[in-house]
């Protein structure tokens, strides 16, 4: 399942600080509410509700108390939708995705820490 890139195409008024337009390609932000983002995914209130019981994602809140979902949080529940609508029980599904966005996260940081600095071309033994 793939989720659009992000909020429908919105003309911002000439008078919107530029740092507001920035957010709407923020993966981060908080920029769906929960109708809109279960419909994004397929899903209902109740499961979204759920999964955030399981607290396998963690919605912002608005000033009214209302939950608020990024594209990030959006990506994760559609994935444990998707092991959920396969048979996986809820709680099972939440611990997988879980896993599986650390087993993401290590192998690319794991990546970064084996790219070659700028200072290191050559290695330790190039002098001799």
């Amino acid at each position: 399942m793939s989720l659009p890139a992000g909020p429908e195409e919105v003309q911002m008024p000439a008078d919107t600080p530029p740092h507001a337009a920035d957010r709407l390609d923020d993966d981060d932000y908080p920029a769906y509410t929960m109708g809109r983002a279960a419909e994004m995914i397929g899903a209902t209130p109740g499961f979204l509700r759920a999964i955030g019981e399981a607290r396998l994602i963690t919605p912002l809140r608005s000033e009214g108390g209302h939950r608020r979902y990024s594209r990030y949080q959006l990506r994760i529940a559609a994935r444990a939708r998707e092991l959920v609508d396969g048979g996986t029980p809820i709680e099972a599904a939440c611990r997988i995705v879980i896993l599986e966005d650390q087993l993401e996260e290590a192998l690319r940081l794991n990546a970064e820490l084996r790219r070659p600095t700028a200072g290191s071309a050559g290695g330790a033994g190039a002098g001799s």
